[in-house]
């Protein structure tokens, strides 16, 4: 049974929910007046454009675009990384390919991988049209990198690593089968997060398709099998104003849990799930395109250096995109 949503606020309640998570946040940390005008729903920081993640060429360029950064911290995780961090991407459009490039900085810039990609459309088990939003996580008990990608738009898989960059054993976990009344299922991402009752230690947020693509979650006791998914919508787009929303991730401040995700307007949004994921308070924008975004900016991944906070996504319209970094003023 799936507890209620109530994210349904005017306008005018939405404001204030905003004001006051803002007011909140930035009280909390101890920052002035100046701080606290800077700080968006949530006390999400203010971004701004550092540099284009990846200098071309490109080793793996098929289609000339490029969505859904992962930016992952290596250095506390195996020994003999690359470099500290990994940024996994990959083309959006046929044939896709799971890619990933280096670097030492989450300011870049980063060194493209000269074998991408690393998973492509031909799979051990069959062959897709493509390939692409890529995820990858840390799986402390197995010491292995789990990645998480779609191949068809309707499927789901994950395949496993030691060392973050061979992936083998590609297994599907999501369909439109497992979420009654869908025609797509992707972008998913995965993150340690305990839900009451469930018996999980990782949750996924993903987008479906079911009038507007929505944003639905599973959950699963290891990340790798025994997901279970929820047919109710997590985020719904009508009280942001918007009729599709995608590219979802977990954002924890404040004590309680946030999606990030962004809007068929082109910008991104945050809204308030709970821990439990029983509350869908929509608080608006926190991040908007610039000129050089081309109108969209999307599918954030977040990441945080020596106190300093970057934010990795994607920049340009759908099949036109390349990924950027923004860092936190």
């Amino acid at each position: 049974m799936e507890t209620p949503h109530h994210g349904h606020q005017s306008i005018g309640r939405r404001a204030v929910l905003r004001g006051a998570a803002a007011a909140g946040a930035v009280a909390s940390l101890g920052l002035g007046p100046a701080a606290m005008a800077m700080a968006g729903p949530a006390g999400m920081p203010t971004y701004r454009y550092l540099r284009d993640a990846l200098a071309m060429p490109l080793n793996h360029n098929p289609t000339g675009e490029f969505i859904f950064p992962c930016i992952r911290g290596m250095y506390d995780k195996i020994s003999n990384a690359r470099a500290r961090y990994y940024l996994y991407y990959a083309p959006h459009e046929k044939p896709g390919g799971i890619c990933v490039a280096f670097s030492d900085s989450l300011a870049g810039p980063f060194t493209d991988y000269p074998a991408n990609p690393l998973i492509d459309k031909h799979l051990p088990t069959t062959t897709v049209s493509h390939v692409s939003s890529p995820h990858v996580i840390w799986d402390a008990a197995t010491r292995q990198f789990f990645c998480y990608f779609h191949g068809e738009n309707f499927t789901t898989r994950v395949a496993r690593s030691t060392d973050g960059v061979n992936f083998s054993d590609e297994t599907p976990i999501l369909s439109t089968r497992l979420v009654p009344g869908t025609s797509e299922t992707s972008y998913a991402r995965v993150f340690e997060h305990v839900l009451p009752g469930r018996g999980n230690k990782y949750v996924m947020v993903f987008m479906g398709v079911r009038n507007g693509r929505r944003l639905f979650y599973g959950w699963s006791p290891n990340g790798w099998d025994n997901w279970q998914f929820s047919p109710t919508p997590l985020v719904n787009p009508e009280p942001d104003g918007l009729t599709d929303i995608s590219g979802p991730t977990l954002v924890k401040r404040n004590g309680t849990t946030y999606v990030a995700y962004h809007g068929n307007d082109g910008r991104m949004r945050i809204t308030k799930v709970g821990n439990a994921f029983d509350q869908e308070v929509h608080l608006g924008v926190f991040h908007s395109p610039i000129a050089s975004d081309n109108g969209r900016v999307a599918a954030p991944s977040f990441g945080n250096q020596d106190g300093v906070d970057y934010m990795f996504y994607e920049a340009g319209q759908r099949l036109h995109a390349r990924i950027c970094i923004a860092r936190a003023v």
